[in-house]
């Protein structure tokens, strides 16, 4: 928190520049975005158990950058506001607009965090001219937040959602060596933020026990899963162990990076960050709907208790383990391959080209690696996820193809420019082939 207080003040303060409408105000630094983004970060991490493996911080990203959009565009008047049709005042700072509406929507959620964020508020303000432009702007962000926050009453969640299937041959049940049970099944029955319900994309059926397809992909996780004994490479390995922590971080730190590298301007940073983060909610959600409704057994289930599968093509391993730990929740499909098929198809959609230019970091190898396109991303994510040992690869794949959808939709409904300027076709969706 001590480094992006430090941040917080680093930013530039603003000059005169000319909105979308014609009014003059001041510039914003979208350094202010950034900076706040890690706080949302941080807040999240700080609030939920750092080894709970669920989808849940990308909600939440979800939520605080729809709110900094709406007080940002409804501002410059770039882009349509999300489910809004308020302008704010003129000349009113967007820096600081954008600084409120994450602050309010995230002490609003989170207020055991208060005390720090009020901190870093004050920090922020003091790094903008006191001023009618200030004042405006922060009461315009405040609005956007509030508008945010009652949008999202009663959309479900921590509801309590039973998980009834009984176990049977390909049914989910408790994995080892925690045996707990199906964590945060809410985010299943969640109200989408841009889709019209949490099953619009809900794939197919996963491959049947008796399938060819099944027992290809049972026997390659088997095989290249497997935490001692597997063929991997020690780049394989790597790969599985890269993608295996934070993926709502990983992303989060790719956008800051790559929005200050590109040296976007405040609106196309909120835009960003918007777009990205309410697709990767979504694709969250269509992820736990399959989750829900198919019920999955994971790897090593199928694995240990391949003899029940009736599939002559595999044979069971009482003692197998996957590389990494299993997460407590249904395999099909998966939510790593989703949320990045969103991200990348949405990121591809915004700039016109798979080509993304993207810095990846893990804090699980604390290695980087650079993704110049989105097939790339894809094609490791889908690996990583079978080479951990934790995903069929028809798992990964149907995660990827519902995300990559969602992206589609997002841009086609939500996040439009506002001024008369084309807009790059959606480019194909860049998910590896079966």
């Amino acid at each position: 928190m001590a480094l992006l207080l430090l941040l917080v003040t680093a930013l530039a303060g603003p000059a005169a520049t000319a909105t979308a409408d014609g009014h003059t105000g001041p510039a914003a630094d979208p350094a202010a975005i950034r900076v706040w983004n890690a706080l949302t970060t941080d807040t999240v991490n700080d609030n939920l158990t750092a080894t709970r493996p669920s989808g849940q911080a990308a909600i939440w990203q979800g939520f605080v950058s729809a709110a900094v959009y709406n007080a940002v565009v409804g501002i410059q008047g770039t882009y349509a506001p999300y489910q809004w049709q308020v302008r704010g005042p003129a000349g009113a700072s967007p820096q600081a607009a954008a600084v409120a509406a994450a602050h309010r929507v995230l002490v609003t959620y989170f207020p055991a965090s208060r005390t720090p964020l009020d901190a870093a508020f004050t920090t922020s303000l003091a790094g903008i001219p006191e001023g009618r432009a200030t004042t405006d702007g922060v009461a315009f962000g405040e609005r956007a937040a509030r508008h945010l926050i009652a949008l999202r009453e009663g959309d479900g969640r921590d509801a309590p959602v039973p998980f009834t299937r009984a176990p049977a041959p390909g049914v989910w049940r408790p994995t080892p060596p925690g045996l707990l049970p199906f964590i945060d099944t809410w985010l299943g029955t969640l109200r989408p933020m841009l889709l019209t319900s949490p099953a619009q994309f809900r794939p197919g059926e996963p491959p049947a026990l008796a399938s060819a397809r099944y027992a290809r992909d049972l026997n390659e996780v088997k095989t290249m899963g497997a935490r001692t004994g597997s063929p991997r490479t020690p780049r394989q390995t790597e790969t599985a162990l890269f993608f295996g922590g934070n993926l709502a971080v990983q992303v989060q730190g790719a956008l800051q990076d790559y929005t200050a590298r590109h040296r976007l301007d405040i609106a196309d940073t909120a835009r960003m960050f918007a777009a990205v983060n309410a697709s990767a909610t979504d694709a969250v959600i269509t992820a736990w709907d399959a989750k829900l409704h198919y019920g999955r057994w994971r790897p090593i289930t199928a694995v240990r208790l391949a003899d029940t599968d009736g599939n002559p093509a595999t044979s069971a391993d009482p003692q197998w383990e996957p590389l990494l730990v299993t997460p407590p929740h249904p395999d099909y499909i998966s939510g790593h391959a989703a949320v990045t098929g969103a991200v990348t198809q949405t990121l591809s959609g915004i700039l016109g080209t798979t080509r993304l230019d993207l810095d990846f970091s893990s804090a699980a190898t604390g290695t980087t690696r650079h993704y110049d396109d989105a097939a790339g991303l894809n094609e490791d994510m889908v690996d990583a996820r079978v080479w951990a040992g934790i995903h069929f690869r028809s798992a990964d794949l149907a995660g990827c193809r519902a995300g990559s959808r969602i992206g589609v939709w997002a841009l086609a409904h939500y996040f439009r420019p506002l001024r008369s300027r084309p807009e790059p076709a959606a480019p194909r969706p860049t998910c590896p082939a079966d």
